[in-house]
């Protein structure tokens, strides 16, 4: 049998970009929309598209269970919550008399707040219509693992629907644990006492001027920071105030930063890390570049699990004018990461390609940030016209938006394999969710968002080329 002198198939679709490309199976569009959406506007399409085809999806795939285990594995793996809010109130209003549903409808939800939002997307999209019974007794289980702290922190007192509202169409039993506070919570007396919000809400409404209202933010932060009380996202997401209300905490809050326990046991996607940056690179003073070192540090400590992968990687980053924004963002740390833990080179491209050296000795954020660029059009050829060597493995972080030259790659990708008498795996991130590919399925593993998890199946990945499916499949439902 032939190794390199394949039979390939033609492209069979048109990305969004206008070139051709490769349809994903349903399966696949689905596990990469769901793993890539926060549902908000992308370069080649809105937030609404986006739910759109979210939608379309759902009602195309005659295994419902794999949809409902996709939104539980964004979820559970990768934290996203619009998406899988919306995967979940589709899913409750086409699915009937299938007991796996209750199980679903519990098993999405992992704080409270997640009832509301699914909830309140289901109200909004079908208004009068009788709410499901799967709904109803999925989240009344699901209100037997929140406790008193959670329920009163996600209570939603202010919003158009309420963790009240919730209670009264699924009706949930109490617990030993959680009965006072249901009973409180529908009386409208159960107050957070033990969070960072209230803690800050309290210094706010108790303060009598503007003088006093300084000094109990600084008190607040100083209970929160010094005790440990903030969790990790809060604290990435709150740098800014905690440096402008409390500038006395800095020390404090750089060791914080720099706890790699505190890393590793948060859930906080490496990105988040940029937003933390850029928030605090608005601000002026001594303490900046002291919190700028720490975010860099945090990054590295964040990606002390990245495997390192045998043999030589090439990393090809999409630098085209349709990854700006959070597409490159996350392209350029991707790339970054992957550059600091193995053995790699980096090809940028987008009308043509060229080599990049970095500087390895520099951090993962420094390097990302000399890598992201975003100009230009989207040439998939010459990926593999410019690579020069047989390589192991090839990563393209890209949002598959490739058009000149008709857009998918498959001879010049051919071509390479035979100059070099190479078999590369490929693995084609799609890191905005577009749904096309860039290569046949056969060819190449199709990925999609990015995480600490991402690198996980990578590994999985190098033994089995169908992991993602896989890895969904495989959630108990």
């Amino acid at each position: 049998m032939s190794r390199f002198n394949l039979k390939t198939s033609a492209p069979n679709a048109m990305n969004l970009a206008g070139g051709m490309a490769f349809t994903a199976s349903p399966k696949l569009e689905l596990a990469s929309l769901v793993l890539t959406s926060f549902v908000q506007d992308q370069y080649y399409r809105n937030r609404e598209s986006g739910v759109s085809r979210l939608i379309e999806l759902i009602a195309a795939i005659p295994d419902k269970r794999f949809a409902a285990k996709a939104a539980i594995y964004a979820r559970l793996k990768f934290g996203i919550r619009s998406i899988s809010h919306v995967a979940a109130a589709e899913l409750v209003c086409r699915v009937k008399g299938e007991p796996w549903m209750r199980r679903f409808m519990s098993k999405v939800v992992q704080r409270p707040d997640d009832m509301t939002e699914i909830l309140g997307y289901y109200q909004a999209k079908y208004g009068r219509k009788p709410v499901p019974n799967a709904l109803k007794k999925g989240f009344a289980e699901a209100f037997s693992r929140f406790d008193s702290y959670q329920l009163a922190k996600y209570q939603q007192r202010k919003g158009a629907l309420s963790l009240v509202d919730v209670v009264n169409i699924c009706h949930p039993k109490p617990t030993l644990g959680n009965a006072e506070a249901i009973r409180l919570l529908v009386a409208d007396a159960l107050r957070s006492t033990g969070t960072w919000e209230s803690a800050l809400t309290r210094a706010g409404q108790q303060a009598e001027s503007a003088e006093q209202k300084a000094e109990l933010k600084l008190a607040a932060w100083t209970g929160l920071v010094r005790t440990r009380k903030i969790a990790y996202f809060a604290l990435l997401r709150n740098l800014r105030n905690i440096l402008e209300q409390a500038p006395e905490l800095l020390e404090d809050v750089c060791a914080l930063l720099v706890d790699e326990r505190l890393i590793l046991r948060s859930r906080v996607l490496p990105f988040r890390f940029v937003t933390a940056v850029n928030e605090v690179q608005k601000l002026s003073g001594d303490g900046v570049q002291r919190v700028i070192l720490a975010l860099n540090q945090a990054v590295d400590l964040a990606c002390a699990n990245v495997p390192r992968f045998p043999g030589r990687t090439l990393i090809a980053l999409d630098c085209s004018g349709s990854m700006m924004g959070q597409p490159s963002q996350t392209a350029s740390l991707f790339a970054a990461v992957i550059l600091k833990a193995n053995s790699a080179d980096l090809l940028v491209f987008n009308v043509d390609a060229r080599y990049r050296t970095v500087n390895l000795a520099d951090s993962t954020l420094a390097i990302a940030e000399t890598l992201r660029l975003a100009e230009g059009g989207t040439n998939f050829n010459a990926i593999f016209e410019r690579a020069n060597r047989n390589y192991d493995r090839v990563v393209i972080l890209s949002d598959m938006q490739g058009w000149i030259r008709g857009g998918a790659p498959t001879e010049a990708f051919a071509g390479y394999r035979r100059r070099f008498n190479a078999d590369p795996k490929v693995y084609s991130f799609d890191l905005a969710g577009y749904g096309t590919l860039q290569f046949p399925e056969r060819n190449v593993f199709c990925l999609a968002g990015f995480s600490e998890k991402v690198f996980e199946i990578m590994a999985l990945l190098e033994r089995d080329r169908n992991a993602l499916i896989t890895a969904i499949e495989e959630v108990e439902l």
